[in-house]
């Protein structure tokens, strides 16, 4: 009897558990639910960072970094290869001009993933804020980023600034507005509004 009552309390919690799993993507399956998964984990760590560049948490590189490692793990690659034609099926909120501009949608997705890796290795930069106050961001000496990054006769998509390296010299702030926009540019083109 004891038993029977243990194996219904187990039975129970998993089924209340798992219920919210099931439905959050609603009921989908296969790649579908892979790559919901796979954006469920990059919004996590994007609300991390934007808590954290809001001033709504206290600034920490290491919590900076982790979040970027996971943002640069679920990009590029690994999510471009979940993305198979005819995979725009319902619940999946792809658009089918995914397929139709493939080759811009993965670049997107690489950038991606070298922003988040540059946004790892800048953790420990300064504030964009913090820059501009002490003269190095604007003032176009040595110490210039906008000098090195914006006018240095490169462009930043897909160029030969478009490193991680070009990144990590940046305050870490500037880097994180460059992932929401990569980030909102796949999303607006890309994604079916809810």
């Amino acid at each position: 009897m004891l038993r029977k009552a243990m194996l219904s309390v187990v039975v129970s919690t998993v089924i209340v558990v798992s219920t919210p799993l099931v439905f959050a993507h609603g009921g989908a399956k296969g790649v579908v639910k892979e790559r919901m998964d796979l954006m469920d984990n990059m919004k996590g760590a994007m609300k991390t960072l934007s808590a954290i560049y809001k001033g709504e948490q206290e600034y920490d590189a290491d919590t900076v970094r982790k979040a970027a490692l996971i943002i640069r793990d679920n990009s590029g690659n690994a999510m471009t290869t979940l993305f198979p034609k005819g995979s725009a099926h319902s619940p999946s909120e792809a658009k089918p001009n995914i397929w139709q501009e493939w080759e811009r949608f993965e670049k997107l997705a690489k950038r991606q993933q070298v922003i988040s890796q540059g946004l790892h290795d800048s953790a420990d930069n300064r504030s964009v804020s913090e820059a501009k106050s002490s003269g190095h961001m604007m003032g176009g000496g040595s110490g210039s980023m906008m000098g090195k990054s914006m006018m240095g006769g490169g462009h930043m998509m897909g160029g030969k600034m478009d490193t991680p390296e070009h990144y990590a010299e940046m305050p870490s702030e500037m880097v994180f507005k460059m992932l929401t926009d990569n980030c909102s540019s796949c999303h607006t083109r890309y994604r079916a509004e809810d």
